[in-house]
């Protein structure tokens, strides 16, 4: 570990919330560089298979091994920043990712595109370690705000990074991930010159082979005090997520005829909404109705709008939804700063990493439901109700997650058993 440790260091400054400003800028830079590739990745595996149904099973093995290496790297990754500090660990991510983005463009062969990938999927713990970065710096009260405005980059990075990849992937297709490369090491820049490190020694803590054994580590943030269940809620809502948006084309196009252009501006709708809502009203939401309300009221209202997307036989119906959906996007921080309070100073890294990884799986797992239901009914008429059996799948999920945090929230916690 000499290479990690021998990194320069910047201390914290005095005011925390200039820290929050890095770290916040940190991210947006990271979001914007992953987004630019999301609409000229398929194209580019279409350049090594021969037909549609090569295209389609090849892309799945590229998503699958990233999810795959993103579920192992990150409790490690997570847990390395508990031992050597935040900043250390960011600069490596940067440096992978920036090396990924551009062999990635240069790659020759399918295989190559696909190990370059699971490269990229070990290092991209960069949304967890920043979460714990921002536990770190901020009082038990403000974290769910901070996850907010930590997701609202998230969405900037999510309305910017497509757009300007679909731009640059029209002139060629090796540009966005170029320019995603150039991002990654201007991060990496920022990283060493400006972004101060957020734990200090005194709360680091030592590795042993349990904080970087994905399985053990979600067992072990299961045990946190207060925590238990929530786990299964995190896994539902990263369920219902991630078959959305594997199923949002497919369902789209053949439910209203959508192209690309649409289908594009839905998603630039959704990160709109998930900005603005994680941006600006968050906290007043928060100081309104608490972390565990405002989790359980965001539940339901995704449940109800996924609901509302599987029946809809009009697609201004979609828009509407986004729009009335606005406590769906509060969910994530809410819960968030629920694992987060319940977790160790130390073990911040660790636990986000956790959090991070069972996201991963959920990546992983959500081909297996979204894609079979959309074939199922693939042949019905458009504007059959049944049609929409991927969206009532994310709405059961979402359902049964708030009936898991209803259930949860009202029996007293356990006492703490994480060391």
């Amino acid at each position: 570990m000499s290479d990690v440790t021998a990194l320069p260091s910047v201390d914290a400054p005095p005011g925390r919330p200039a820290a929050m400003r890095f770290i916040m800028i940190a991210v947006l830079i990271d979001m914007i560089s992953i987004g630019i590739i999301v609409p000229v990745l398929p194209p580019l595996v279409g350049r090594f298979t021969g037909d549609p149904i090569d295209h389609a099973l090849w892309y799945g093995v590229l998503a699958f091994a990233f999810s795959v290496a993103n579920f192992i790297g990150a409790p490690i990754l997570g847990a390395l920043s508990d031992r050597y500090g935040r900043r250390r660990v960011l600069l490596i991510g940067f440096c992978g990712l920036g090396f990924n983005f551009f062999a990635m463009a240069y790659a020759s062969e399918l295989w190559i595109l696909i190990v370059v990938r699971m490269f990229g999927g070990a290092l991209q713990a960069n949304a967890a370690i920043a979460n714990a970065y921002v536990a770190d710096i901020s009082a038990p009260e403000d974290r769910a705000r901070r996850f907010g405005q930590l997701g609202a980059m998230f969405g900037i990075g999510f309305i910017l990074g497509p757009v300007l990849g679909g731009v640059l992937g029209d002139i060629d297709l090796k540009l966005p991930f170029l320019a995603a490369g150039c991002c990654a090491l201007a991060n990496l820049l920022y990283g060493v010159f400006v972004l101060p490190e957020s734990l200090p020694k005194t709360r680091r803590r030592a590795i042993d082979l349990a904080t970087i054994n994905p399985v053990t580590s979600l067992q072990r943030v299961a045990r946190l005090h207060g925590i238990g269940r929530l786990l299964w809620v995190i896994a539902a809502t990263n369920l219902s997520t991630f078959v959305m948006y594997t199923t949002w084309v497919l369902y789209t196009t053949y439910r209203f005829g959508w192209g690309p252009r649409e289908s594009g501006w839905s998603l630039f709708a959704m990160g709109l909404a998930s900005t603005l809502v994680q941006g600006f009203m968050l906290t007043p939401l928060l100081r309104r109705f608490g972390a565990r309300h405002l989790a359980i009221t965001g539940l339901a209202s995704s449940g109800i709008g996924y609901l509302c997307w599987g029946l809809a036989t009009a697609d201004w119906v979609m828009f509407v939804v986004i729009a009335c959906n606005l406590l769906g996007w509060t969910v994530t921080a809410s819960i968030q700063s629920i694992v987060s309070n319940a977790a160790d100073a130390r073990a911040q890294g660790e636990t986000m990493g956790a959090v991070s990884s069972l996201a991963s799986l959920m990546a992983v797992v959500a081909p297996l439901f979204g894609a079979p239901l959309m074939a199922l009914v693939s042949d019905l008429p458009v504007l059959d109700w049944r049609v929409g059996a991927p969206m009532y799948f994310c709405a059961l999920l979402q359902f049964a997650a708030m009936a898991v945090a209803i259930r949860h929230f009202a029996q007293p916690p356990k006492p703490p058993s994480l060391s």
